[in-house]
């Protein structure tokens, strides 16, 4: 089964709509194609001990690792307060992104007119920090 970007974004919007983020009100959504074309969604969870919350991109990679995917092939983000808005990775969710990412992968984002943006991930972090992971 193919997965559209269409698909990706209802995902994540509605993961969205659980996000945790009674202090900053903007909430967030992440919804991951991985590369055994399973779908991962996340949303962020604040904290009152800031900066201990978790950013909805690193909560839908994580559900992807706990699955066995290994690597992400699209991922679709949404966020905002009232509204929609061009919500694009933190710099750390740049990095746990490109420690997932091939040459093919894509982040798609949305914006208030609905409009859609595809970015390469490599686009999003272009000298990301590597290690060879011991395996």
């Amino acid at each position: 089964m193919t997965v559209t970007d269409e698909e990706l974004f209802e995902r994540a919007l509605a993961v969205r709509e659980n996000a945790y983020a009674p202090y900053s009100n903007y909430r967030v959504g992440a919804a991951i194609l991985d590369d055994t074309g399973d779908v991962h969604i996340g949303c962020n969870v604040e904290n009152a001990a800031y900066p201990i919350g978790a950013c909805a991109e690193a909560s839908a990679i994580g559900a992807m690792v706990s699955k066995g995917g290994k690597t992400i092939k699209k991922m679709a983000i949404v966020g905002g307060g009232d509204k929609i808005e061009a919500c694009t990775p933190c710099g750390g969710c740049r990095q746990a992104i490109s420690e997932f990412a091939d040459e093919d992968t894509v982040i798609l984002l949305k914006d208030e007119t609905g409009a859609v943006s595809r970015h390469r991930a490599q686009e999003m972090l272009p000298l990301a920090f590597r290690l060879k992971p011991r395996r």
